[in-house]
């Protein structure tokens, strides 16, 4: 499968619930759910100035995409395993009252053949009514999530979103946006990736965007049958590299002053904890983080160093991810060594915080002015 572009341009996985602490009750509840090949993991917020406050939250791998690469369809386990946390989803949503939210999945069924089945067999059993997005949509919703992180030097960002079973790529030139519109100008990319007419800045203009159908799941799935690790990481890194290739600033040198990379993802999220020696994950530390090119690197090679059962005993990883670390690890040293630059920011955000942001948006309920 190649890479989709614009015209013109475990079961036995802990769950994470975390109540955020108790707000004032004003103003309406918002939901977000982003059931992806690996993970179904759902916010609720409340809006807040010009973001929002979390009000409960859910996170639980459910691994949907299991055997997806091999049969091209969703098998009955991974479904149940999806339902059974779904009913969780459904359970906050009604303790809560929300009646604004977006239910949203992607990459997994987007491929597989059954999943308008899987869709109805969801909405019979839990009520819930999912909608998959397209490629597009969750690109610039990931983008949307990492605004507030764009420093008022950028000029030339790319936004990197690595997920279960692909990975977005978006390409932003904002040389002509004054360092003062920056932020606003992304966000402004909510509705669409074409410059609007009715913003009171200058657009944010899309270069390029991509989403390559190969992420943690997927990518893993493809080179399961090479039994050494490090040949195995190798071939990862360098088959999706070459998906690369039809993306227009591939082959281009990018000067590294006013140039920023920002990655959203577990794996990328993951490797900051690492570098930071958390052996409890603490989001306060890591989303934000700025990380060299060489200390990222340096994780990753800590990682190859440790083997499988080093990475599945290493409390930094944790028992959720370490089947899944290295070919995310893959992805992102293909990344680093296309566009080597001195830093990265890591983003503790993506899908689900663009959902918000963009439904809060469109119900003019976010301030103009800071919290």
């Amino acid at each position: 499968m190649t890479p989709e572009r614009p015209r013109g341009v475990d079961a036995a996985a802990q769950v994470f619930e975390a109540p955020a602490p108790p707000m004032p009750d004003r103003g309406p509840l918002y939901a977000a759910l982003d059931l992806g090949t690996n993970s179904c993991r759902m916010l609720i917020a409340r809006p807040a100035g010009r973001s929002f406050h979390v009000v409960d939250s859910f996170s639980k791998t459910v691994q949907l995409g299991t055997g997806l690469e091999a049969s091209g369809r969703l098998v009955p386990v991974a479904m149940e395993r999806t339902i059974q946390a779904l009913r969780i989803c459904r359970r906050k949503l009604e303790r809560h009252h929300v009646r604004r939210m977006r239910l949203v999945a992607t990459e997994a069924c987007r491929r597989a053949s059954n999943a308008a089945e899987f869709i109805r067999h969801v909405h019979r059993e839990t009520g819930l009514r999912l909608e998959v997005i397209p490629t597009e949509e969750e690109a610039r919703l990931a983008v949307v999530s990492c605004a507030s992180l764009v420093s008022r030097r950028t000029e030339q960002l790319l936004v990197v979103d690595i997920g279960g079973g692909s990975t977005e790529l978006v390409w932003i030139d904002l040389s002509g946006v004054p360092p003062e519109s920056r932020v606003a100008a992304i966000m402004s990319l909510h509705a669409g990736f074409e410059p609007s007419s009715d913003c009171d800045h200058p657009p944010a203009r899309v270069v390029d965007w991509i989403s390559v159908p190969l992420g943690v799941a997927t990518l893993k799935d493809q080179f399961s049958d090479v039994e050494d690790d490090a040949a195995r990481f190798a071939l990862m890194s360098w088959h999706f590299e070459e998906q690369l290739a039809d993306f227009s600033p591939y082959a281009r040198e990018q000067a590294r002053e006013g140039f920023q990379v920002i990655g959203t993802s577990g794996t990328i999220t993951t490797v900051a904890a690492s570098f930071l020696g958390l052996r409890r994950y603490d989001r306060n530390r890591v989303d934000g983080l700025r990380m060299t090119s060489d200390q990222i690197d340096q994780v990753i090679r800590e990682y190859l160093a440790l083997g499988p059962e080093g990475r599945r005993a290493d409390p930094r990883i944790g028992r959720d991810r370490h089947t899944l670390i290295m070919s995310g690890a893959a992805i992102l040293q293909a990344l680093l060594r296309v566009w080597p630059t001195d830093r990265m920011s890591v983003a503790d955000r993506g899908l689900r915080e663009g959902l918000l942001f963009a439904q809060m948006s469109r119900d003019g309920v976010l301030s103009a002015e800071a919290d």
